[in-house]
């Protein structure tokens, strides 16, 4: 006989913020008993990436990855990754293996944020040196509507809603090439 599977996120790994409210911890007692603690993921999440740092510096392989321009009307969503460069970034990731990259972008936004995409609007790619790999950016944009975001707390220790044009100052460096493709490749 099949056993119906819980699908909903673990409580303690995720918080949910309203377009403009607070943080909303989503409540399930066998999530939250189940869950592995945010502090020992995200410790998981540092480990991994210093490993791959290491890995990227021996072997130089060709990196590939996403980032995603998600706007709000004139504000543009960035986050804070629990792991790496600490500055405000885009959200994204990196594509599984043979997964196409709008794929990846799709599923990177419901993994890191909770919100479920469709619609891309492809800004082409950025060539950029990452750990001293050549790394392919597949850029894409997303229009939201006042969208309630539920952030996996492992990955992004925060987001925030900027206008476009009053940035913070501690951005990551891909942050302004992608944006600066979002206002070329604008719909006309």
């Amino acid at each position: 006989m099949h056993k119906p599977r819980f699908t909903a996120r673990p409580a303690a790994n995720y918080r949910t913020i309203a377009a403009s409210g607070p943080v909303v911890a989503r409540t399930n007692p066998y999530a939250q008993r189940m869950a592995i603690p945010v502090p020992v993921r995200r410790l998981g999440y540092q480990v991994a990436h210093r490993l791959l740092r290491a890995w990227w510096f021996i072997r130089r392989p060709p990196l590939h990855g996403v980032k995603c321009v998600i706007t709000d009307r004139d504000r543009v969503l960035l986050v804070r990754h629990t792991y790496g460069h600490r500055e405000w970034d885009l959200p994204g990731g990196t594509p599984r293996r043979h997964e196409p990259a709008i794929v990846a972008a799709s599923r990177e936004m419901e993994e890191e944020l909770g919100v479920q995409i469709t619609e891309w609007r492809p800004l082409g790619d950025l060539l950029r040196t990452s750990y001293g790999c050549e790394d392919t950016l597949h850029c894409f944009h997303a229009e939201l509507d006042a969208p309630e975001l539920t952030l996996n707390g492992a990955e992004l220790s925060e987001a925030e809603w900027f206008p476009q044009y009053e940035l913070p100052a501690d951005l990551g460096h891909h942050v302004r090439p992608v944006l600066a493709q979002t206002r070329v490749n604008a719909p006309s």
